[in-house]
């Protein structure tokens, strides 16, 4: 099931871990700062990935900078009506990917 959540009228926030943000950017070259700009993209496709230590775990793959099409790994949770996204990975997505963002 894919989820667009960038028409969503609720206020974002993003959180994440210091050093995962850290070894993220060493591992694929991604900074978690540019990683939130996926949700920015109109088009963007969420998916729920997994349930782990009892949360949600979701997908969600777009454009940032309008050239690079990455997948986020992140949760969900809402608090005081604002949607917080907490941030656990972000890559370039592979071909796979990028194939199911192109064609829906």
């Amino acid at each position: 099931m894919y989820i667009q959540l960038g028409m969503a009228t609720m206020p974002m926030e993003f959180e994440w871990d210091a050093n995962k943000a850290k070894s993220n950017r060493v591992k694929h070259g991604i900074r978690f700062e540019d990683a939130v700009l996926v949700f920015d993209d109109p088009q963007h496709l969420s998916q729920q990935d997994r349930i782990e230590n009892g949360e949600y775990r979701w997908q969600t793959i777009g454009v940032v900078h309008g050239i690079v099409v990455i997948l986020v790994a992140h949760t969900i949770r809402f608090e005081s009506g604002n949607e917080i996204i907490r941030i656990i990975s972000a890559r370039k997505a592979d071909r796979k990917e990028r194939s199911r963002y192109e064609h829906g």
